[in-house]
């Protein structure tokens, strides 16, 4: 509560500060200077243009700004007559000269013109940034960067600020796994979704939205906020399309062809490929176990091998129907086919207490992947007017499967594991967005998602039998629906969103080998608030709050053993409970000519947080105790951060940008089991911790028009409630270069240059201390050949229709 008081003072300050000293002071001659920046052609707002503004016959800048996303820009100057010059990188610039300004004046629109002299030129290029910051959001824009051609989703999140993947597939914001991943606005129904972006050609992918603190008009799910991935869509006028062709080290290929064919009236688009992918990996847990005494019993070492493959298709056709102008309809089908082998060795090595060799053992796991994923997701458009009224209606269903059958053998004994899942989910969702004047709206909706997994897990002995304590069927229901609203407004430079989203959950978890039934049922509200400052053209301040949710899914409630090491094995908990999170954040914004720099501070205050335990089973194998890792909700959770993220451009061939994010994480909690004795030991799991995520990334154009591109990445150590994670280092480069007259490009990247990317943590139990180290992807090596057909590498979207990244989470948009 005095973090939140602490943050209310902070915002009344801030901006009582601000509110008289960016304006003219009283009594003084300056007056305002406003006016819009287009595209000519396109008639497209130009966001970052640069207005100077001299005295004649001077080179000494009298005042100057930049344009903000509407093309609109707002300088203040003494009374007086002035050359006045705006501009934007490949374009050519306006000059107004001799301007007489006396009082305030409007320059009405500007129109500015491509250069085709510049355009010519390799370091001169009308091109987005690679990371876009916004004030509620940063969007990281696919397709100008180098170092995910040829990769996947995975990759591509791996770039993102605030997002980081480790080298398991599992994708964090701001050292949060407690996220909602959507597609397109809408949920990703893949199984596992981990492995799902693992299998979704970064070629696909238009762009990545990272939301760290939505409204009520986004899901309440994802306790520390939402990543949207937007995939492409064609939009210019005629056939015109890209294809792509990859091959790397480890062996990897692939080719996907990205086309669009665009009439008056109806816009096809599909992209389609195939790829194969090898991840080679390695692995080793080092344990040392203690007598009652604290004298040392023995060691063991675990050395492992993995090397996983995939091949697969994945597709995607739909078309867009303008049914009148003001209305449209997109339907489209997503297919996606995987098939792959696992194959994961496990060598253990005894000693006892001197260190001495004893004995040694194996265990291999070779297994079998096999998935398929199909969904029809339809999208109605309907604008009632050019103001923003509009009504967005969503629906989708979609059935997935996913096939693991694992042989294990061992020294003495083999065993056979089978995972078969189904899942079925229908989605239907409404918005309605309504303006009632200038600066303020109304919006309100309702989404029903409804979804059914059954998932059979079978693990048997050497004689075919079923291994009954091992082994279960789960069968998952989870049915939401949700009604949200909200409204914006605006009063001078501050603008106000307030909503309300109210979600009723019903969920079925039951376990039907055992006969074990349990349903779930809540309702909540999450309310949410946000206030902006606009402080002047270049900088704006925010302050938000919002509730959120954490439902409990995939790995987390699946009770099926993780089987490959029979001494350190995985297991999910259906009996775990949703956690709710209270999110606050203010952020500040400031744009200058070549410089945009984001800084935010956060606080996060979680209840029933999700927490993996480890606890000795009371079991052992040759002597050495089994450990239990599974999932609980630990107590609460406490996270207080502060993030900045900047875009620098020193000269027009050298980009920068860099995110940086520094936390204080404090938990409360225990767990408490029963040991082999029968007698119940309870651990305290309180753990206060400070870490630290740091990126960067550099993009130079080269002589011979080439373009190089190195990112670093860096996760600090983080101690836990039962150890402690290491630093881990991360750096990759990549190389491009445009042929064919502009038509082709070429690239080629390394990733994990030095083959550093490994999770490393200790962990310290009763009776035992480990040492672990995993790397599930070596270093990779990849060349890829693009090719553009009826279009040009930086062609802008000139014939789009209406602004919709695939509706499912739509709605209008911050008021002013």
């Amino acid at each position: 509560m005095k973090k939140f008081k602490f943050a209310v003072l902070l915002v009344s300050l801030f901006t009582s500060f601000y509110n008289y000293a960016q304006q003219p002071p009283a009594g003084s001659n300056k007056v305002k200077v406003t006016g819009k920046v287009f595209e000519k052609v396109t008639k497209q707002p130009l966001e970052y243009a640069t207005i100077t503004i001299t005295a004649p016959n001077d080179t000494k800048v009298v005042a100057g700004g930049i344009t903000n996303p509407k093309g609109e820009f707002e300088v203040f100057v003494p009374t007086g007559i002035y050359d006045i010059k705006i501009e934007f990188i490949s374009f050519k610039a306006t000059e107004i000269k001799q301007k007489s300004i006396q009082d305030n004046t409007d320059l009405g629109i500007v129109n500015l013109s491509e250069d085709a002299a510049q355009l010519n030129e390799v370091v001169i290029r009308a091109e987005k940034s690679t990371v876009e910051i916004k004030l509620d959001k940063k969007v990281y824009n696919v397709g100008q960067d180098m170092l995910v051609k040829g990769g996947t989703v995975s990759d591509v999140l791996d770039n993102v600020p605030s997002v980081s993947v480790d080298t398991e597939g599992n994708v964090s914001l701001r050292g949060s796994d407690n996220i909602r991943i959507l597609i397109d606005g809408r949920p990703s129904n893949a199984i596992n979704v981990a492995e799902a972006l693992r299998q979704l050609p970064a070629d696909a992918i238009d762009k990545v939205e990272v939301i760290t603190n939505p409204s009520a008009r986004y899901d309440a799910e994802g306790g520390s906020g939402i990543i949207n991935i937007v995939l492409k869509k064609g939009k210019n006028q005629g056939f015109n399309g890209t294809v792509i062709a990859s091959t790397g080290l480890p062996e990897t290929y692939g080719l996907s062809a990205n086309l669009n064919y665009k009439t008056e009236k109806l816009n096809y688009f599909t992209t389609a490929g195939y790829n194969y992918r090898t991840n080679e990996g390695t692995g080793k847990t080092n344990s040392e176990y203690f007598n009652a005494d604290g004298t040392t019993k023995s060691y063991l070492d675990e050395s492992r091998d993995t090397k996983r493959t995939r091949g697969g298709f994945n597709g995607r056709a739909g078309v867009e129907w303008t049914l009148t102008p003001n209305t449209f309809w997109t339907n489209a089908i997503n297919f996606q086919k995987n098939n792959g082998e696992e194959k994961d060795q496990i060598d253990f090595y005894n000693y006892d207490n001197a260190r001495n060799f004893t004995s040694s053992s194996y265990r291999l796991n070779n297994g079998d992947t096999k998935s398929q994923n199909v969904e029809y997701t339809s999208n109605l458009i309907k604008n009632f007017d050019d103001k923003g009224h509009k009504l967005t209606v969503d629906a989708s269903i979609s059935r997935n499967t996913d096939d693991n059958n694992s042989l294990i053998t061992g020294t003495n004994s083999f065993n056979n594991t089978l995972n078969n899942q189904v899942q079925k989910q229908a989605l239907f969702q409404a918005d309605y967005v309504l303006p009632l004047g200038k600066g303020s709206q109304f919006e309100a909706g309702y989404k029903g998602s409804f979804g059914d997994l059954n998932n059979e897990y079978y693990v048997l002995d050497e004689q075919g039998g079923l291994i009954s304590n091992l082994s279960n069927t789960l069968e998952y229901k989870e049915n939401i629906n949700a009604l949200y609203t909200q409204y914006g407004f605006k009063v001078n430079k501050f603008s106000y969103l307030f909503g309300l989203r109210w979600e009723d959950t019903n969920i079925e978890v039951n376990l039907l080998d055992n006969n074990d039934f349990n349903t779930k049922k809540y309702n909540n509200l999450f309310p949410s608030a946000f206030i902006s400052y606009e402080i002047s053209d270049q900088s704006n301040f925010s302050a938000s709050y919002s509730k959120r949710l954490s439902r409990p899914r995939g790995r987390f409630m699946n009770p099926a053993t993780n089987y490959s090491s029979n001494i350190n094995i995985f297991q999910g908990n259906p009996d775990l409970d949703p956690s709710l999170t209270d999110k606050y954040d203010i952020g500040y914004i400031k744009r200058w000519s070549k410089l945009t720099f984001n800084t935010s501070a956060y606080f996060e205050d979680t209840k029933d947080v999700f927490s993996f335990v480890r606890s000795p089973t009371g079991e052992n194998v040759d002597g050495i105790p089994v450990i239990l890792s599974r999932p609980i909700n630990l107590g609460k959770e406490q996270k207080f951060g502060f993030e900045f993220t900047f875009n620098y451009t020193p000269f027009k061939w050298w980009k920068v940008n860099s995110n940086f994010n520094f936390y204080n994480v404090k938990t409360t909690g225990e767990n408490s089991y029963t040991d082999a004795n029968g007698i119940v030991v309870t651990q305290n799991l309180d753990n206060k911790a400070n870490t630290w995520f740091a990126r960067i990334n550099s993009k130079v154009t080269l002589p011979y028009k080439i373009d190089w591109q190195l990112t670093g990445m860096y996760n600090g150590e983080q101690k836990t409630a039962q150890g402690k994670n290491l630093g881990q280092l991360g750096v990759n480069t990549a190389f491009s270069k445009d042929i064919l007259k502009d038509k082709a490009t070429v690239a080629f990247n390394v990733s994990d240059i030095f083959n550093s990317r490994k999770m490393r943590s200790y962990t310290y139990l009763e009776n035992q201390t480990s040492y672990n180290e995993m790397q599930f992807r070596k270093r990779q090596f990849n060349l890829s050949f693009t090719y553009r057909f009826n279009k040009s590498k930086n062609e802008r979207d000139k014939n789009a229709a209406p602004k919709n990244d695939g509706g499912g989470e739509g709605g209008g948009e911050f008021p002013g």
